[in-house]
Formats: structure tokens, C-alpha cells, sequence
């Protein structure tokens, strides 16, 4: 690859995606930098969220519907994505024998340096709204 040029407009999108929790859309994170940073658009936001993705940088979780979310924290972690209210939350638990089985399954075709689990279903508030 190219060597990539630091950029002021990357750096505060990947700054404001480590800074939430929620998860945002690529619109998401446009809304929130067009106030401070009026000559971005939203063709860059795309072209660097795709760059950051790919440098290892952020993490993109598809929702099911064809939408995207992205993620600043790299770190080993599940998602579950409501296909109610389409929010995505963090699924830190994971089950003791899930990881290591897997590895040993895929020792053979190669070496496992990542995983993304993504759990799809109703989140607990729609649940109980639905249930009202």
C-alpha cells in the first residue's frame, strides 16, 4: 500500500468515533463534525471510514439491513444489533468455550489473528414496548 497521508478532517473522524459509544452511522458521524470542519463532506467521511477500516484503525459492523455502523474500539468484542431500533450495542461477554474452539477448527486452514460475532435480534426496551 501507498504510504497514506495524515489528514486533519481523518484524524477528528476518528477521534469523534472513539469518543462515542453508540456505534454511529457514517451520517451519524458527518452530522456531528460539519460544525467544526464546514469543508468535509460526505463523500470524505465514506473514503476515510472505508481507509480506517481497512488500516485496522476502526471496525465496521453491518446491521442486517444493509446499513452500516463503525466502531472505534479495536479491541476483542461482539456486537448485537437491534433489528427494531437498529441500535447496536457492545457484547463484551464471551462465552469460555466459544474463541478457543473455534481456533482449534481453524488451526488447520490458518492461523486466526480476529474474529466478529454479530448477534441479530430485538433489543430488551423494544422487547418491553412491544409487550405493553
Amino acid at each position: 500500500m501507498a504510504e497514506i497521508r495524515n489528514s486533519r478532517q481523518r484524524a477528528a473522524l476518528l477521534e469523534e468515533l472513539r469518543s462515542r459509544k453508540d456505534h454511529p452511522s457514517a451520517e451519524m458521524l458527518y452530522d456531528a463534525l460539519k460544525k467544526e470542519h464546514p469543508h468535509m463532506s460526505l463523500g470524505t467521511v465514506y473514503r476515510n471510514l472505508a481507509l480506517l477500516t481497512e488500516l485496522g484503525e476502526i471496525k465496521k459492523i453491518p446491521c442486517g439491513d444493509g446499513s452500516e455502523r463503525y466502531d472505534g474500539f479495536t479491541g476483542p468484542h461482539d456486537h448485537f444489533v437491534c433489528r427494531i431500533c437498529g441500535r447496536v450495542m457492545d457484547v463484551d461477554a464471551q462465552p469460555a468455550d466459544t474463541a478457543p474452539g473455534y481456533a482449534a477448527v481453524l488451526s488447520g486452514i490458518g492461523e486466526v489473528e480476529s474474529h466478529s460475532l454479530i448477534f441479530y435480534g430485538i433489543c430488551r426496551e423494544c422487547k418491553e414496548k412491544a409487550g405493553k
